[in-house]
């Protein structure tokens, strides 16, 4: 049998962004029959959002692909940092916020999940503040992207 191999979506609140990675990265491996291989979740950095569902706009945009997300939000945990295979950051403040509480002997590969984008968009920006959708959007096409491409390399 197969080890599943785990991917951790970090962003600020695990309001948007990181739910939306999940529920992404989630939804590409059930399209390429890989949910005996991979697993999916996602944290926040910060501790404001906890137990929450993501933002309005972020559950609207996944139902507008027919993405499915039932998740809450929660803080990332130290055991995440070696539950988890890989764990990805939306920027690089992100990025910042993890190393900072990795320990020494961290099991999971910290990533950027911009990196991957084919379309060399690095950074996935957070659209909380935007006043409609369309960042939700941008967000959602850029993380099928990046996870496709991750996937690409790492099946």
């Amino acid at each position: 049998m197969t080890e599943v191999k785990r991917a951790l979506f970090v962003c600020l609140g695990n309001i948007c962004r990181s739910p939306i990675a999940e529920a992404v990265f989630t939804h590409v491996i059930k399209e390429r029959d890989l949910q005996d291989k991979w697993q999916a979740d996602s944290a926040a950095t910060g501790p404001w959002h906890i137990g929450k569902m993501p933002e309005r706009r972020a559950r609207s945009t996944l139902e507008k692909y027919s993405i499915e997300y039932n998740g809450r939000a929660r803080q990332l945990q130290p055991a995440d940092y070696n539950n988890f295979d890989y764990i990805f950051g939306m920027d690089e403040s992100n990025m910042s916020d993890i190393w900072a509480d990795a320990p020494s002997n961290c099991k999971a590969k910290i990533l950027m999940l911009g990196d991957f984008d084919p379309e060399g968009d690095r950074i996935i920006r957070d659209p909380y503040y935007d006043s409609g959708s369309e960042g939700f959007e941008k967000c959602l096409k850029q993380c099928l992207r990046c996870c496709n491409a991750f996937l690409d390399k790492n099946e």
